[in-house]
This record gives structure tokens, C-alpha cells and sequence, in this order.
């Protein structure tokens, strides 16, 4: 990652964090994006800004928690104001995103939808024509009989990998003990058809596809942060 590409995840960051209110529960996302959100707000909480925050990841939570910010699990908040995440893919105007990559895209979803509002940050080189131009979508499948939604994947017109961590082939692992299939469909003309269809296999709990789900997109690029508009191309 370029020290430029940085520079532009550093503003959008930057301008997401700024949406944050005193008292407010907050989703915190995972990734590297995230993760600058993260660190920002820890800054305030530092200075004694009051929130909350509610992580999507083990990562998440680790390094939220380290930072000193106030955590709590998912299953004991009432809702949540606001959820910042990143995002691997963007399709302008519908505000379609695949996420994943980072393999907590169960989490993040779960989260996404308890939240008030969406917002998600990245830089201007994660904005695509179409959703799979560039990523596979993960799906989050159950380890027993994981070749059963694989073999269904493909018959939707997918090539399938199962992930493997990073510096092992033993199979990737989520934080909640499930595998995880890459399964690559080049650029997606409908992603609303293929979410429906992929959730109806059976064995699979969560995809990537993130389809009316978001609510604001907060680019950087060269010359800043900017909001995403829905009318653009």
C-alpha cells in the first residue's frame, strides 16, 4: 500500500470520525480503514469524549480496546447510532459494497443492520463500475459438508476458493468458527437477484454482498474527503 493511498484513507477517516456525537453507540468496522476511524476516535475518548463502541471483529475489539475506548458486545446494546466500516468494492449510485476481505463479514453485517445509520470510508481506488470487477465475494459457510454450498456456488456461476490464512494452507477461520468460500463472479450485473440466491443455500450464513444495507459513503482522494453521491457514475 502506497504512502499516498494512505494519506487518502487518512481523510475519509478523518471526516467519518468527525460524524461522531458525544453519548453515541458506535459500530466499530475492521480493516485498515476501520481501523484509522478507530484510532481517531480513541484520541477523543482520550480527551474524554463519551461513547460507546461495538466491535465487529476480534481484531477489532482488541485493538479498540487497547486504545482505551469503552466496548460492548452486540447482544447487550439496545441499537446502535452509528456504524464506520470500510469496504472492498463500491458501486456508485446504488451504494452496493462487497466486504469481506478481512473475513469478518458476518459481524459486520450483523452490526450494519442494528445501526441506525451506515457509513462506510474508503479511498477512491475501491470504487468500481460493477460490484466483482476486482474481488471475489466471500460466503461464510459452516465447516461440516462445506463442499455441499461450494458445488451450489459454482452451479451459480462461480469459481470457488476455499480461504486459507494468511502464512498456512490450513482453511481460514471467522470468529465465529465457520469457513470461508471466495467465490469470484466477475462483474455482478444484479446484485440483489445473486444476495437472495446465495442465502438460500444451504450451509452458507452470511455473504459479502452488502446491498441495501449502507446509507453514506465518505471517499478520499487526492484532494480530500467527499461524500459519494447516489447520482454518480
Amino acid at each position: 500500500m502506497s504512502a499516498e493511498q494512505d494519506r487518502r484513507k487518512q481523510f475519509a477517516a478523518d471526516l467519518a470520525a468527525d460524524r461522531i456525537e458525544p453519548g453515541m453507540i458506535v459500530g466499530l468496522g475492521t480493516g485498515s480503514t476501520a481501523d484509522l476511524v478507530t484510532r481517531r476516535l480513541a484520541e477523543r475518548v482520550a480527551e474524554g469524549f463519551p461513547v460507546t463502541g461495538v466491535p465487529t471483529s476480534s481484531k477489532t475489539a482488541a485493538l479498540a480496546g487497547s486504545l482505551g475506548i469503552p466496548l460492548m458486545d452486540l447482544q447487550h446494546v439496545d441499537h446502535i447510532d452509528l456504524t464506520i466500516d470500510g469496504a472492498d468494492e463500491i458501486q456508485p449510485g446504488t451504494l452496493f459494497a462487497l466486504k469481506g476481505a478481512g473475513g469478518a463479514l458476518l459481524r459486520e453485517k450483523l452490526v450494519a443492520h442494528d445501526s441506525t445509520t451506515v457509513l462506510l470510508v474508503i479511498d477512491d481506488t475501491k470504487i468500481v463500475d460493477q460490484i466483482g470487477s476486482r474481488f471475489s465475494v466471500p460466503v461464510e459457510v459452516v465447516q461440516f459438508g462445506w463442499r455441499i454450498p461450494a458445488r451450489e456456488l459454482q452451479r451459480l456461476g462461480a469459481t470457488i476458493e476455499l480461504r486459507t490464512g494468511a502464512d498456512t494452507q490450513a482453511p481460514f477461520v471467522t470468529d465465529n468458527d465457520n469457513y470461508v468460500l471466495d467465490a469470484c463472479f466477475g462483474p455482478i450485473e444484479d446484485p440483489m437477484a445473486l444476495s437472495h440466491l446465495i442465502k438460500e443455500i444451504t450451509g452458507v450464513i452470511e455473504h459479502g454482498l452488502f446491498v441495501g444495507v449502507v446509507d453514506e459513503v465518505i471517499v478520499g482522494d487526492h484532494g480530500g474527503a467527499r461524500i459519494l453521491p447516489l447520482d454518480s457514475t
